[in-house]
């Protein structure tokens, strides 16, 4: 097969501001220099005219970008800002949800070379860039993939599940209908060449160009995460239940010491409590800025972490983020842990309402203003009167689902000397590295 394009939405605003640097077509016409489209009664106005979609492709694919103005960045995350971001290949406008919706048409490997270098720092070692180059086309292709056979079988997909006493959603790629995937980290964090790249970003992808991780014939849904916080999570506890072979249970260390059964609670906090050895487990500041951006960088003590909030603090954030009064909270209960020790299932027990929530983001979002760094988390209540506690701790491990890809247990192993497929294959299980194109 030749070289796929990627369709990747950026920005959702009832008007976008963008700058044409270089000459674009559109309809034949050749354009340069600022722009703006609105919203319009369902269509895009621009120029004076109304349309229901416009594609401005560029006439030199290296040369030519286009710049958008106050794109979000971290949705929903605590760094969530704005910046103008810039990116080479083409500008199609469409209409969703009553705004515009901003995609960038551009071939996979030039999305790979800025994907790399949004999600971590372009200086991070050769190894660790080639197998993110691998797991990032990898997962970009499976998705696309995914997206292909649920069109051809017209099949539902269906993310939620709801009884009187349980409310388990989980958030995947299926709001994604009219593009790929999104530039945030929803999907995988894309900012064009806004971030500045090096030659070896470049040289990384080029030289696994066309690799993907395969499993039983088909490309793997290659996940990752910034940190598992020593222990690798499985597919189905923080998406649909479905076991993939190649992300299965793991403790992140070349030792053959077994990790313990983190589904059982006693273990689960015997594990939270302590900072086993791991990959993943430093504080080396060199590794760490490999695959932290200045913005991640805000965020320390990620591998053992702890959050406080008085009942006050508590009852008020569950009812602003999920949007149910269950008054005074009285417990947070766990109910179901997956093999890495993150919450599956947590029962909220409240003076006016009990509901068990999951899956894990769902805990996250939750319990938190933005994000929780993980659901791997114990719960210590303080100060317990009438029933009602004055302060909850929570006490936690590792950043983000630690599903696949630990960012930097493999940024450390990296360092340790481990080749980029030694690096994939004790994340990936029994997959193996194939040439797709």
């Amino acid at each position: 097969m030749k070289e796929p394009k990627v369709n990747v939405g950026i920005m959702f605003e009832p008007q976008i501001d963008f700058i044409l640097q270089g000459n674009y077509l559109w309809k034949g016409a050749l354009l340069n220099g600022c722009q703006t489209a609105i919203y319009s009664e369902g269509k895009i106005l621009w120029n004076g005219s109304v349309y229901e979609e416009l594609l401005f492709e560029p006439t030199d694919s290296v040369d030519d970008s286009f710049e958008l103005l106050d794109v979000t960045i971290g949705i929903n995350f605590h760094w969530e800002r704005k910046e103008n971001q810039r990116f080479r290949g083409a500008l199609k406008l469409i209409i969703e949800n009553g705004k515009l919706t901003a995609v960038n048409v551009i071939s996979v490997e030039d999305y790979l070379v800025s994907v790399i270098s949004s999600e971590m720092s372009a200086t991070a070692s050769t190894e660790l860039l080639k197998a993110h180059a691998v797991i990032s086309r990898s997962w970009l292709l499976a998705q696309i993939q995914k997206n292909k056979e649920i069109a051809d079988t017209k099949s539902e997909y269906i993310a939620f599940s709801q009884t009187k006493d349980e409310c388990i959603k989980w958030y995947d790629r299926e709001d994604h209908v009219n593009f790929d995937v999104c530039a945030d980290d929803h999907c995988q964090r894309y900012q064009g060449i806004t971030r500045a790249s090096t030659k070896n970003v470049e040289q990384a992808v080029k030289a696994t160009a066309g690799q993907v991780l395969m499993s039983e014939s088909k490309i793997c849904d290659a996940r990752f995460s910034k940190c598992c916080g020593g222990a690798v999570e499985e597919f189905q506890y923080c998406w649909e239940d479905v076991k993939h072979p190649y992300l299965v249970k793991l403790r992140d260390d070349k030792s053959d010491d077994p990790l313990p059964d983190l589904t059982d609670e006693t273990e689960a906090e015997k594990w939270i409590l302590t900072s086993p050895d791991a990959f993943c487990n430093t504080t080396d500041k060199k590794i760490l800025s490999q695959v932290l951006n200045n913005y991640d960088q805000e965020t320390t003590n990620f591998y053992r972490w702890e959050v406080s909030y008085t009942q006050k603090e508590l009852s008020e954030l569950i009812l602003k983020r999920s949007g149910v009064d269950y008054g005074d909270i009285l417990d947070l209960i766990p109910i179901e842990r997956g093999t890495s020790g993150r919450l599956v299932k947590l029962k909220i027990v409240g003076s006016k309402r009990t509901l068990t929530i999951g899956k894990e983001l769902e805990i996250r979002r939750t319990l938190s203003t933005s994000h929780l760094y993980s659901s791997a988390f114990v719960v210590e209540k303080e100060n317990i009167s009438n029933n009602i506690p004055e302060k909850f701790n929570l006490i936690g491990s590792g950043w983000g689902h630690g599903v696949g890809l630990c960012q930097i247990g493999a940024a450390v192993m990296g360092e340790q000397g481990f080749t980029y497929d030694r690096i994939l294959l004790h994340y990936y299980v029994g997959a193996t590295v194939d040439k797709l194109y």
